[in-house]
């Protein structure tokens, strides 16, 4: 059945900077039409709302960042507040690249950086190695619920800091493209696609999904997950759209 084949696939991210992505090698391989778009997008929080949550940002020993866009907007902030950082400032950040980002806005000395592998409990024996610092966590206002609750319970004195908010983008260019397949990586991408498309029927589009909450916030949305990721057999995304591709167009 032709309807069921896959030829089309949206994913909802920014299109990748660099050609070694391996959504450009998928699509090759399985000649696939792979587009790109980004269904949120962040925006930052303005200096005079950030004040109303009383956080000093010399008040802390070290900063701990979870991702690129909180290295942004964590210095913005100092910028808009006009904080100067002392050089001193120390950084716990969850994975190398990034640490390494951090180069754009301080000058990289090892001492100062410090990073785990990829998740919060890769961090935490670095940060008690200083059980009497205090550490900013600079969040967006959606946060994975395993971050404060690992720090929570490790004892480590932290406390967070909203910076930046996480909103839907305009899709109303999309309202009539049609896609065989639609990828999602949270929650906030589902609540965008409805909050676009209110009327938004399945039909013939399979859904995939990475990472169990988002693949929950699609079922709650009615939403029928074709492909969930990742798995024992297919740890990526793109792996688990292929096999599921390669299972659909050969029939």
């Amino acid at each position: 059945m032709d309807e069921l084949k896959v030829k089309t696939i949206l994913v909802s991210q920014p299109k990748p900077e660099n050609d070694k992505s391996p959504y450009f090698d998928l699509a090759q391989k399985n000649k696939l039409a792979v587009d790109f778009r980004s269904f949120i997008h962040v925006e930052g929080i303005p200096a005079p709302e950030f004040r109303k949550q009383k956080i000093g940002l010399l008040d802390f020993d070290g900063v701990i960042f979870t991702s690129r866009n909180a290295v942004d907007h964590y210095f913005r902030m100092a910028d808009e507040m006009r904080v100067p950082i002392p050089d001193g400032m120390k950084y716990f950040c969850t994975s190398e690249s990034t640490a390494y980002y951090l180069q754009k806005y301080v000058v990289y000395r090892k001492r100062k950086i410090f990073h785990g592998k990829h998740r919060i409990n890769d961090v935490l024996p670095l940060l008690k190695k200083h059980p009497e610092d205090k550490f900013l966590l600079p969040t967006s206002d959606q946060l994975k619920p395993d971050i404060p609750e690992t720090l929570d319970k490790s004892g480590v004195k932290y406390t967070r800091g909203i910076f930046y908010r996480t909103v839907c983008s305009d899709l109303s260019d999309l309202a009539d493209v049609y896609y065989d397949m639609l990828v999602f990586f949270s929650p906030s991408g589902i609540k965008s696609l409805f909050q676009n498309f209110p009327d938004f029927k399945q039909n013939h589009t399979r859904i995939a999904t990475f990472g169990a909450s988002t693949k929950e916030a699609a079922e709650k949305c009615g939403l029928l997950v074709n492909v969930p990721a990742p798995t024992s057999t297919a740890p990526s995304m793109t792996m688990a759209i292929e096999h599921y591709v390669k299972e659909m167009n050969k029939k």
